[in-house]
């Protein structure tokens, strides 16, 4: 008797739960509250997933039974791409979250995977137009001059309108496909009820519980879907590029914006996959790319706060050169802690560290502290030995990509989902480089910026980094930074003037005393004068060195320095005192 009460119990409450259209933020219990006996609702939609994904599974395995796995392999992966589209929104996100996912999927699934486009056809126009008159109070009539009778683009999450408000301002209406949440939120409960007893019997390197990837994948979701939410994304995004010329973020029109409607400044640009349009307006492919790959930098190194999808769809030249950013839907962060292990990550691949290297991926979370990391060094350092050495010309994301995958399923690697993220976008955005230009390489751009960055030094963390890359063994490594000052002037050229300021100011201050010491030993190490390496830099740098400069950047460096510390640095500045009666 108690069993029935409680079982009717449960039922009424299922009934009574909160309908997930409401839902502002993705909660696994409240959506399995309200989905748990709506059993006709699960048993259509499970009839569907499981006709689409038995059949390619029906597939594979025939292939398996008839040797003829190698020849449908490419047929196979376009099978799947195909079903993830018609399973719908959901599992278009699905797919493309595992296209970054090297440890989850093959690598020829994750190359068509790559492919798939974020599109579906529209929704009839009066359902849009109703929606906006629910979220908005007034019908687009009352609140537009005009609105364009057809949306100009649709995804699989909603659709785009060309508007001109009542003061005149050509605007974007971004409007959200009908019972959105509902259709998700049911998804995603089959996805978190199935991945409780399926991830035992999936062969793959999950390397942690698949309920708690099917959670993230569900939060970073319903961020994505909360227009509210991109709002605000777009204008942090405009903040941290507030002076950067060449970067362009639409302003968001608030008073006609809500949790299911954004309507932002229109953006007149050319798609970045035309380049006949591109040749037409006289902009260059090559300045395009590096806007975007340094923008992308920028993003990930400086702010931490990135855009996770800059697929084509997403990014527009401008007719002046700008390189405009919309839809900041998928956004992640990243804390200082992580910012700083990756760079940390980079010099120990410059250095050829393989064995820290190891380390900075555990603390990275690519591997778990109790992993044997003895017989992955030999495995990093043959995947990525000549990443940044003699072929680095060669290096790409996708080539490192693919190398990776291969050691996902050898050793126990998994990729955390803000990384998935940034190899996300990373790979799309060098995707899009080489599409403007097929023969463009990531590292020309990115590592004159890097380069710039260590040498600036402008934070004690990349200060330390720079002196890890710079310094082995207490010996200065001349030819590292011969090295890094070739690349960082790059063909655009570099400015010494303003590192040397910051170099002076750091020298003189209470944490470059370590910094003195090991520059005077580096000048007479092994009992000579090192004038060799010292008139290659010169040679390097002489053009920027004139006497006005080089007076302006030491008066700036020292001039936050009181005559007492100048004493304790440089002695001879307390005898000047003295005769001078300072």
């Amino acid at each position: 008797m108690f069993a029935l009460s409680q079982l009717q119990c449960e039922v009424i409450g299922a009934v009574t739960a909160t309908d997930p259209s409401s839902f502002r933020a993705y909660d696994a219990e409240a959506i399995a509250q309200y989905f748990r006996w709506r059993l006709w609702t699960l048993g259509w939609r499970v009839f569907q997933i499981l006709w689409w994904l038995g059949s390619f599974a029906l597939g594979l395995q025939l292939d398996r039974w008839f040797k003829r796995e190698t020849i449908n392999r490419q047929r196979r992966a376009i099978q799947l791409r195909t079903i993830l589209t018609n399973l719908g929104p959901t599992f278009i996100k699905v797919g493309q979250a595992l296209s970054t996912r090297p440890d989850l999927v093959r690598k020829d699934f994750l190359e068509e995977l790559t492919k798939l486009q974020d599109q579906l056809p529209p929704f009839p126009n009066a359902e849009a137009r109703a929606i906006i008159a629910a979220e908005l109070d007034y019908p687009p009539e009352e609140i537009f001059q005009s609105f364009s009778p057809a949306p100009v683009a649709a995804a699989s999450l909603g659709q785009v309108y060309k508007a001109q408000l009542m003061s005149g301002e050509i605007v974007a209406v971004k409007v959200q496909r009908p019972n959105l949440r509902p259709i998700l939120s049911r998804d995603l409960y089959l996805m978190h009820w199935a991945s409780g007893w399926l991830a035992r019997f999936l062969p793959l390197n999950l390397g942690h519980d698949l309920t708690l990837i099917v959670e993230e994948f569900g939060t970073k979701l319903f961020e994505e879907i909360d227009y509210l939410n991109e709002g605000r994304n777009a204008e942090r995004f405009a903040a941290n590029f507030k002076s950067d010329p060449t970067i362009k973020v639409p302003a968001i029109c608030w008073p006609y914006c809500s949790h299911r409607v954004l309507t932002l400044e229109w953006i007149d640009g050319y798609k970045l996959t035309n380049a006949a349009q591109l040749e037409g307006a006289n902009l260059d492919p090559d300045q395009l790319i590096e806007v975007g790959v340094i923008s992308g930098l920028r993003q990930l190194l400086e702010f931490g706060f990135f855009h996770a999808d800059p697929h084509p769809g997403n990014l527009f030249a401008m007719a002046d050169g700008r390189m405009a950013y919309i839809d900041f839907g998928m956004m992640d962060q990243l804390d200082q802690l992580t910012k700083e292990t990756l760079v940390d990550a980079v010099v120990h691949l410059i250095n050829h560290d393989f064995e820290q290297l190891g380390k900075a991926f555990v603390k990275l979370g690519f591997l778990t502290p109790d992993t044997d990391l003895d017989p992955i060094i030999p495995a990093l350092q043959r995947v990525l030995g000549d990443a940044l050495g003699a072929k680095v010309k060669d290096f790409n994301f996708k080539t490192i990509t693919d190398q990776f995958s291969e050691l996902m399923y050898e050793y126990p690697f998994r990729v955390p989902a803000k990384f998935a993220l940034i190899i996300r976008s990373l790979v799309t955005q060098e995707g899009l480089a080489l599409s403007l230009n097929s023969d463009f390489k990531i590292v020309d751009v990115a590592y004159p910026y890097v380069a710039r960055r260590l040498l600036l030094g402008e934070t004690p963390a990349l200060r330390q980094r720079l002196l890890e890359v710079l310094f082995k063994d207490g010996q200065l490594q001349w030819q590292r930074l011969e090295n890094m000052l070739t690349i960082a002037r790059g063909e655009t050229g570099f400015n010494v003037i303003p590192t040397a300021e910051v170099g002076i100011r750091y020298l003189f201050s209470e944490e470059g005393r370590h910094l003195r010491q090991m520059l005077i030993l580096a000048l007479t190490e092994n009992d000579r004068l090192h004038t060799e390496e010292v008139q290659r830099l010169w040679t390097l740098v002489k053009d920027d060195i004139t006497f006005d400069r080089v007076l302006e950047a030491a008066w700036g460096a020292l001039a936050g320095y009181s005559l007492e510390r100048a004493e304790q640095v440089v002695p001879v500045v307390g005898d000047l005192r003295q005769v001078l009666k300072v």
